[in-house]
């Protein structure tokens, strides 16, 4: 199955190339024995010029590095850091072993954390984040104009044709003519309508400042809200710990225009957002963006989420679970947590974990299901598929299909190791100095 996977994303790009080259190209080929429309000087030059600007922005689309988080990288905001790690909430990649950027997700095709990752797009092969969505966009928007171009010049051949139906057949083209025409027509029409549609959403997304994921997670928190009304405004989290779920505003909603200049790599002048050259974001934007300050400074985006809180510690007096403000360092425990951090990052079945969200109600008799949810049935379960993460939104979509890596997002119940965080406490102590 796996095999069969990365042989079709290894077939995706040479067939959207294909797919433009057909379009751009057998279309000239048909209107130039066309005898009753050719095509004229100005209707080449347009065809091919956004044919050419559609492969440039197809190919930065596909080879632009979506970025990655830089070796040792640490948030500044060292309140916002430990208001996190009081609420267990910490941004920490057990596959990368770091820290992870707001806006940023562990992707499970790239292998790493992408800076304001929006998803993986298999028909580009590449992460659409902080760094490729500019490019991504103008794919788009360019793509929807020539073919939309294109579409009403084989529309005004088919109403030819069809004004002529009732002539005789050898004043009018041949049958692999006609047959040519129908399959361009009807390529040209699925084809612009697909991406049309990818098209608003995307412009919605960055109108904004919301990615693909972030819809997601905008969603899976109005859910939360749905649910907790049932409980009293709190949803039991690991341990038998409440945990409050509150309203919570979207951050980094700023304002259309400054969420467009955000996200089409931060430039205010308009045409650059059009042009098929325009440079790639700086690489050392990506890892903090401007919030609009609705809410308290030290509440982070995601909301909280039950799965998302990771298990309390069974036994604080276990060495295991040392402060790492203790003065004196136990090394032999020091060595046990950190085989213990490599046993947990290689899960087996007898590893104790914390039981998805719908068995631990199934099992207090609760009933409590989405149906139940307000009436909402529109978001549910994966059914059979364990784990929270088989929560799916209103389109019936999960966080992996959008190339997330679900166990790292989900079930990434590990604390900041040790080392990381006498490393913290080193800098705060020279930083007071």
């Amino acid at each position: 199955m796996l095999c069969s996977s990365f042989s079709v994303s290894r077939l995706a790009i040479p067939a959207v190339c294909t797919l433009i080259a057909f379009l751009a190209y057998t279309s000239q080929y048909f209107f130039l024995y066309f005898e009753d429309a050719p095509l004229t000087g100005d209707e080449v030059w347009r065809i091919n010029i956004l044919a050419i600007i559609i492969f440039i922005c197809y190919y930065r689309s596909c080879t632009v590095d979506p970025g990655h988080v830089p070796k040792g990288w640490m948030p500044s905001d060292r309140t916002q850091l430990e208001a996190d790690q009081a609420s267990g909430r910490q941004r920490w990649c057990r596959r990368c072993e770091a820290f992870k950027p707001p806006r940023a997700h562990h992707c499970k095709t790239c292998r790493r954390c992408i800076p304001k990752m929006d998803h993986h797009c298999p028909w580009t092969s590449n992460c659409v984040s902080h760094f490729t969505f500019p490019h991504f966009v103008r794919f788009l928007f360019y793509a929807v104009v020539g073919i939309g171009y294109l579409e009403t010049l084989l529309w005004e051949r088919v109403s030819i044709i069809w004004g002529s139906r009732n002539l005789p057949s050898y004043l009018g083209p041949s049958v692999i003519q006609i047959g040519h025409l129908f399959v361009l027509f009807a390529t040209s029409s699925f084809t612009l309508f697909a991406l049309s549609v990818l098209l608003i959403k995307t412009l919605w997304s960055l109108g904004a400042n919301t990615t693909t994921i972030e819809s997601w997670e905008i969603e899976r928190h109005e859910t939360l809200l749905r649910r907790a009304r049932h409980f009293g405004g709190s949803l039991p989290g690991p341990g038998g710990i409440n945990v409050p779920i509150t309203k919570q505003e979207f951050p980094y909603d700023i304002g259309i225009f400054a969420n467009i200049r955000d996200g089409m790599g931060g430039s205010i002048n308009v045409l650059s957002w059009f042009w098929p050259l325009a440079k790639t974001p700086d690489r050392s934007t990506g890892l903090e963006y401007e919030v609009n300050g609705f809410e308290d400074p030290t509440v982070s985006w995601p909301p909280p989420d039950p799965d998302r809180i990771p298990l309390p510690p069974r036994d604080q007096r276990d060495p295991f679970y040392s402060n790492a403000e203790a003065s004196n360092i136990d090394i032999e425990a020091f060595n046990r947590r950190k085989a213990a951090d490599l046993k947990r990052r290689r899960p087996t079945p007898d590893v104790e974990r914390r039981k998805p969200f719908h068995e631990r109600f199934d099992e207090s008799g609760s009933g409590f299901s989405d149906e139940d949810d307000d009436g909402d049935s529109g978001s549910s379960y994966a059914g059979s598929d364990n784990g929270e993460e088989a929560w799916k939104n209103s389109e019936g979509e999960r966080l992996r299909d959008f190339g997330v890596d679900e166990e790292a997002e989900f079930y990434d119940e590990e604390d900041i190791p040790l080392a990381v965080l006498i490393q913290q406490r080193k800098q705060r102590e020279y930083l007071s100095h």
